[in-house]
């Protein structure tokens, strides 16, 4: 395929200019409005606008070519927030990458190392368009595959030219680069097999490469608070690789750059940073940890997981073992009902030891499906914390619960504290997972493995 100069005296708006209407710059208003900072809010307009042009343009030519972008960058405002350009929009079985811009007439264009660099994001093909906001018209300019940007890259570093390795993230890229011809991207998306195109493998374990960097990642993400900071700024690359790929984390940081996170209102900075790191670290361990079903629990099966970490079922009637843990819990139930707390008998219950800091603890996770007419795919679990008799909790133990949302419960046990347990409840629906920590001090912590529930 022949790359051809991209030329540059060219009338402003010329007659393959498509016009913008007023509907559509109040789409893109809207879209932008999403975004906290000031210049990531007005490329997200230029974006949208440039959507727009490349769907225009495409169905014009040919109604067979539908753009689709419900899973691309700008369907969502967490991609957006990072993403300079749209990726993964799909027209057919191919992927593209628009890069939208409001002048061509630079001689380099900024392109994020997101689209180049991590495979979950790379397209078959770059499509360049520039939006004359002014003029309210937009026109595709140029066209480039993935495997001519590789080369070019290749050969410009070859030739010690200064086109990636920025620490912004983005290669520089000359205009010249592209097809000037757009009309060839109709093209290769009519004759072309996606197959043709060879995009790159991922070839790491995200989760894992996550679950490495994840004390990392809890000291700096808190740092992106401040709307403009980027990435970039906070990061390596290797941990902004990490955050691009994980939709729970780019969540997060969202909301943490919209002061939407719910656990954010704290007396002092130190407390807030404090809270978010412990929160963070919990949210990694929450998307990258396997989970006990305890949906399994309700036909009296534990499974593998809760098999491995010698988790043990038991029954909700009373026992007449003298401080067994079935003995314990009915004793518990006892003392709860009189407290007017009700554990349904559709319920299921399962026990676990472990040891912290040399005090031997025991929890009892409880959990049955709370499903109705009004929330249907509900399932309740109730966790209670103890020490396996004679022993008590010790003092200054914190037991926490956390889900994708924030943390839940935080208690701690003091010296004046009458009752010997510490209990939580959460519900929430089968697609939610909550985990459990509970420490003694600073860096003396165990995590539970995630709760799960799922009966289908």
């Amino acid at each position: 395929m022949q790359i051809l100069p991209m030329p540059f005296e060219f009338e402003r708006l010329s007659t393959e200019a498509l016009s913008i209407e007023i509907e559509d710059i109040e789409w893109a208003i809207q879209l932008s409005q999403q975004i906290p900072d000031n210049s990531r809010q007005w490329q997200t307009y230029l974006n949208a606008l440039g959507l727009l042009t490349l769907k225009k343009w495409l169905e014009e030519r040919d109604n067979h070519l539908t753009v689709n972008w419900q899973e691309s960058t700008i369907a969502k405002p967490e991609l957006m927030n990072v993403f300079p350009i749209i990726s993964n929009l799909q027209v057919g079985q191919f992927k593209l990458c628009l890069i939208t811009l409001d002048s061509v007439f630079d001689e380099e264009v900024s392109l994020s190392r997101f689209v180049v660099d991590i495979p979950e994001f790379v397209p078959h093909f770059y499509v360049l368009l520039e939006v004359a906001e002014e003029q309210e018209a937009g026109i595709v300019r140029g066209v480039m595959n993935y495997q001519q940007l590789k080369e070019n890259i290749s050969n410009s570093s070859s030739s010690s030219s200064d086109i990636g390795g920025r620490s912004d993230w983005t290669y520089q890229i000359p205009l010249d680069w592209f097809e000037a011809e757009p009309n060839n991207l109709l093209l290769y998306l009519r004759v072309l097999k996606p197959e043709a195109i060879l995009l790159p493998a991922l070839t790491v374990d995200r989760k894992q490469e996550l679950a490495a960097m994840a004390s990392e990642l809890a000291r700096f993400l808190p740092q992106l608070q401040p709307p403009e900071t980027e990435l970039w700024q906070v990061l390596n690359w290797q941990q902004g690789s990490a955050v691009v790929t994980s939709p729970d984390l780019l969540k997060w940081v969202y909301q943490l750059q919209t002061n939407n996170l719910d656990n954010a209102n704290l007396e002092t900075n130190s407390s807030r940073e404090k809270k978010l790191q412990t929160y963070l670290a919990d949210l990694i361990k929450l998307v990258t940890q396997p989970a006990i079903n305890l949906g399994r629990w309700l036909w009296g099966e534990l499974d593998e997981l809760g098999e491995a970490l010698s988790w043990e079922l038991i029954g909700l009637s009373p026992a007449s073992e003298f401080r067994s843990p079935t003995a314990e819990f009915a004793a518990i139930k006892s003392q709860l009902h009189t407290q007017g707390v009700e554990i349904p008998n559709t319920a299921r219950c399962g026990h676990h030891n472990f040891n912290l800091a040399g005090n031997l603890l025991r929890i009892y996770a409880v959990a049955w499906n709370s499903s109705t007419e009004s929330e249907p795919n509900s399932w309740s679990l109730f966790l209670i914390l103890g020490a396996p008799a004679p022993n008590t909790l010790p003092n200054n133990l914190i037991f926490r619960l956390s889900d994708k949302t924030g943390i839940l419960s935080e208690q701690q046990v003091n010296s004046q504290q009458v009752n010997s347990y510490l209990f939580t409840a959460v519900s929430g629906t089968w697609d939610e997972k909550f985990i459990v920590s509970v420490n003694i001090a600073d860096g003396v912590e165990v995590t539970l493995p995630t709760f799960a529930f799922d009966i289908r």
